[in-house]
């Protein structure tokens, strides 16, 4: 690592969540740390070895506690220049919670709040800014469409019936667009009339039990969505603790609100409807707990507050979240034969039956047996979209697929599509 003259870093460094890759270079192996959000200006390489130092840096030590534990840890003593130059380095990337990117944050955030729209993270690479090509893309997708369809169903005449809710994949279309383009079809005779969308996205770096929402408008190829602010005002007022606030930089990159968006817009014809987003962080306390959201003072009043505005407005809430991440790609051994994946189905389906007959606490308990191995992203939005939703509802699924997450085909995530009729 090369030593360059940096302001002084800060006495007590905290890493940032960033991705970790061991990758091979010609002086040996190396940590490739990536920032999952995006702000780092480049990526950071250290040696292998320095990855208990990194381990170290929890915002609790300074120069001289994190040369005591690396000692501890490893039985190395690192002189404090060969410290001082790591968190330097690191503090530069802003990979450093209580470095330059505090600075760096506010700035962005007073540039992504004052701007007429959040500008779309994943336009170009998933899908098209032109709306024209859009709508080929998507008519391409139609035409992929499984014949016949999917569809499982645990209601009866639906056409009749009113939709008020659905679960949306957040993949990129490329792998994701037979389920995309299968449920937005189906729901597509009942979209004419919606004035309002709350749009329950994962937050793939959100803090545990986080609730996110944001004053700031998203756009599609389509236009502006515009954010109904007099709703995120209450919902801030309810969200004062843990703090509605404090993680909306993760709207920024996060893609699965905008990815869901697009479709939502295109299907609508692009026409004006307020919009509500709203990011949803983990539940892997519950997931591996003995409580439940349920018990939870803000979720309830929010989910309360939320059914309270869709009385007086046609509404329809989206569920922007995946299923299952599992196989090498996301940490576990060994790749996913056709046994393993025929399993994989099977627990999903079971999954889907009780989300479409809205049992939420059901659906956290199945992953609470399993101490989350299936790693469903969407297990938050998908347990407060149905609490939102109410018991008087009916659904159907459609669509379920498992999508490659490696070169070999041995990790996969796989997604569904859901809709919910007031029965």
């Amino acid at each position: 690592m090369q030593s360059e003259t940096y302001p002084a870093p800060p006495q007590y460094p905290k890493l940032r969540a960033v991705e970790p890759q061991l990758v091979q270079r010609p002086e040996g192996e190396m940590i490739l740390l990536r920032d999952p959000m995006g702000f780092a200006p480049d990526n950071v390489m250290v040696p292998r070895q320095m990855l208990p130092l990194l381990a170290l840096c929890d915002g609790n030590r300074d120069i001289k506690g994190l040369q005591s534990g690396y000692l501890l840890r490893t039985g190395v003593r690192l002189d404090e220049e060969t410290v001082d130059d790591v968190i330097k380095e690191l503090d530069a990337a802003l990979l450093l919670e209580n470095g330059r990117y505090q600075s760096a944050e506010n700035s962005f955030m007073e540039q992504f709040r004052a701007a007429k729209y959040r500008r779309p993270a994943h336009v170009g690479n998933v899908y098209p800014a032109n709306p024209q090509q859009l709508e080929a893309q998507i008519q391409d997708y139609v035409t992929k469409i499984p014949e016949g369809g999917t569809l499982q169903s645990q209601c009866e005449m639906t056409e009749s019936k009113k939709l008020i809710g659905m679960i949306c994949p957040h993949i990129d279309y490329a792998r994701g667009h037979k389920t995309y383009a299968e449920l937005w079809e189906r729901a597509k005779p009942h979209l004419n009339d919606i004035e309002l969308l709350i749009i329950l996205g994962t937050d793939h770096n959100g803090g545990l039990g986080m609730i996110t929402p944001t004053r700031q408008n998203y756009s599609t190829p389509h236009g502006i969505l515009e954010t109904d602010t007099k709703i995120v005002d209450e919902l801030a007022t309810i969200l004062e603790t843990p703090g509605a606030f404090k993680e909306e930089i993760h709207h920024v990159r996060e893609h699965s609100i905008e990815l869901a968006s697009v479709w939502a817009h295109h299907y609508m014809g692009g026409r004006d409807c307020l919009t509500v987003p709203v990011l949803c962080g983990s539940f892997n306390h519950f997931a591996h707990g003995d409580g439940s959201p349920s018990e939870t003072q803000y979720m309830v009043e929010t989910i309360q507050y939320l059914k309270k505005v869709t009385e007086d407005k046609r509404t329809l809430i989206i569920v922007a979240g995946d299923l299952a991440h599992v196989g090498p790609a996301f940490g576990e051994e060994p790749s996913l034969d056709e046994a393993a994946l025929a399993k994989l189905a099977e627990q999903d389906r079971r999954s889907l039956k009780e989300i479409c007959s809205i049992d939420p606490e059901a659906f956290l308990e199945r992953s609470r047996r399993e101490k989350d191995a299936r790693r469903i992203c969407g297990l938050a939005p998908i347990y407060i979209g149905l609490k939102l939703m109410g018991p008087n509802v009916c659904g159907e699924w459609l669509g379920y697929d498992q999508c490659s997450a490696d070169a070999t085909g041995g990790s996969v995530v796989s997604v569904a599509g859901a809709l919910f009729y007031e029965s």
